[in-house]
């Protein structure tokens, strides 16, 4: 945890951005029947029931210091899904930066040794020595500043049917669009002195 808060701690730097990425699903559904639009007097109407039409993964990530994020709907979560969204990030999002500092959970597809099963030992140690990896400790995914963006994603333009992965893409850009141009860096208040107070139950207890 104290790890974590320590990276919040550091002024924004072009050469070693701060990131953070967390991911989600969503299940497609399809409408049976077409819904009735709003009338004069009459709210809009869903019928209740639905198609599924599968789950997706959306990936999610976050530049808190910048006010930035971008999502990435993909058909699968793997350790290959995941190898390749960090080679964009090295190579599209910050081709310029020496390290990217990068914060994120500790599952099992997050691992230097997924770049390995994904692509070539050079390619993959390449991609590696560009991560300054922060792992949030178990039940501790609060501290992923990334979580905040999936609960805004999530309110703003989850919260509803979606029929198909082409228009999921379509609205989560929309929404990414509208969301970065209004800008909203983190100013993230939470310390490691606060948490040494408020969290001490979790600390291990020294006996004399």
């Amino acid at each position: 945890m104290e790890d974590v808060l320590e990276v919040y701690t550091r002024p924004y730097d072009p050469k070693r951005p701060q990131v953070c990425m967390d991911e989600t699903s969503k299940q497609l559904l399809r409408d049976v029947r077409e819904p009735l639009p709003v009338q004069p007097g009459q709210s809009a109407r869903v019928d209740y029931e639905y198609e599924r039409e599968g789950v997706v993964n959306l990936f999610l990530f976050c530049e808190p210091l910048a006010g930035q994020r971008w999502v990435d709907v993909t058909e699968h979560r793997t350790k290959a899904d995941w190898a390749h969204q960090i080679q964009e990030l090295v190579d599209r999002r910050y081709p310029e930066a020496d390290c990217i500092v990068l914060v994120l959970d500790n599952l099992n597809t997050h691992t230097p040794a997924a770049l390995y099963e994904a692509f070539p030992p050079a390619e993959a140690k390449r991609l590696a020595d560009k991560l300054e990896l922060h792992y949030t400790p178990k039940h501790g995914s609060w501290l992923n500043i990334a979580e905040i963006e999936l609960s805004v994603l999530s309110r703003q333009c989850l919260d509803r049917r979606v029929p198909d992965c082409a228009t999921l893409a379509a609205e989560v850009a929309a929404w990414e669009d509208r969301r970065n141009a209004a800008g909203g860096a983190v100013d993230w208040r939470f310390t490691t002195e606060d948490a040494r107070v408020k969290l001490k139950r979790l600390y291990p207890s020294l006996h004399a």
